[in-house]
């Protein structure tokens, strides 16, 4: 993401367009898109893009949450989180990223804390999936002086590598936070879920910007992430969490007219899912971004097949697939 002025915006209506096809979600701009099932329900957790038209620049105050019980009619669950509810937090409520623990929710986030001039990670927790959410720290998670190699970009006196969480629970109950711009990093967390646990561990990818995301396939672990600018989604695996990973290429190319990639993946009623942002809207863009989903699959080496994104999306998880 580029750091850019800021820029007033009304808010959009929460409404969800009942109509199926991508994007998903037609009446608000959403981006950076993070998702959870819990009780036969996907819980779908976005940034929301509130920038002019034609005014560049990322305009986020506020996280959104939508939930489906069949992967094509979303319901609008409004806004349980916004930059109002961290104390430290100032503006740029960017990626953020919900996961479940004994009954409670914890969702990490990204934004901007003047008083360091810096991004950091918070976290939230809430006993519901919808909220209401509550600051679990008053403080952040992750700060720069924390990670060895921050990006500082002095002219602006920006350090903004500490972003876009992704969190993820092993078999074995142990819990990991992955992050990071340029640099990715990852530490294992305490049981609380708000504390790390021990040090913080860097992985080399190739071109790696943003955005990793965790998941697990028949024995192997994907990580999955934004390589270059603008922004591919590219991915590694491994045998374990903790690496080493192996790069196994692009999967998905450039979004059209939006820079960034930053995609989720969940599996529901048995089907694999790749949710991911574009600027496919009418008035869309870069700064004005939409969450689709399509089918993620597999080769039989356990290989991501390419991503090809469809207007159509995906058909309800209740029903079945075509041969």
């Amino acid at each position: 993401m580029n750091l850019v002025p800021l820029f007033c915006a009304t808010a959009l209506s929460l409404s969800v367009s009942a109509d199926a096809g991508n994007p998903i979600i037609t009446d608000v701009f959403t981006a950076d898109p993070a998702a959870l099932v819990h009780d036969g329900r996907v819980y779908l957790y976005t940034g929301h893009d509130e920038a002019e038209v034609d005014k560049p620049g990322y305009v986020m105050n506020e996280w959104l949450v939508f939930s489906s019980d069949d992967m094509v009619d979303w319901k609008a669950e409004g806004s349980p989180l916004s930059l109002d509810d961290f104390e430290w937090a100032n503006v740029h409520a960017w990626a953020g990223h919900a996961i479940e623990r004994d009954g409670k929710f914890y969702w990490y986030i990204t934004a901007w804390e003047e008083a360091r001039g810096e991004f950091g990670i918070g976290v939230a927790v809430s006993d519901s999936p919808t909220g209401p959410f509550k600051d679990a720290l008053g403080k952040p998670l992750v700060t720069s002086d924390l990670t060895e190699n921050p990006m500082n970009y002095e002219d602006r006196r920006i350090l903004w590598d500490d972003i876009d969480p992704a969190a993820y629970i092993d078999e074995d109950g142990q819990a990991y936070l992955f992050w990071g711009n340029t640099n990715c990093y990852w530490a294992k967390l305490k049981d609380s879920m708000v504390e790390l646990d021990g040090e913080i561990h860097q992985i080399e990818l190739p071109d790696f910007v943003e955005a990793p995301y965790i998941h697990r396939k028949g024995g192997l672990y994907y990580l999955t992430y934004s390589k270059g600018f603008p922004e591919r989604t590219a991915y590694a695996t491994s045998e374990s969490l903790e690496g080493p990973w192996e790069y196994r290429g692009v999967i998905k190319q450039l979004a059209g007219n939006c820079n960034t990639n930053h995609q989720a993946v969940v599996e529901f009623k048995g089907r694999d899912y790749f949710i991911y942002h574009n600027g496919g809207l009418r008035t869309g863009g870069s700064f004005r971004r939409s969450v689709c989903v399509d089918y993620l699959r597999y080769g039989e080496d356990g290989s991501i097949l390419p991503i090809l994104p469809t207007e159509e999306g995906v058909v309800s998880a209740d029903e079945p697939l075509e041969r």
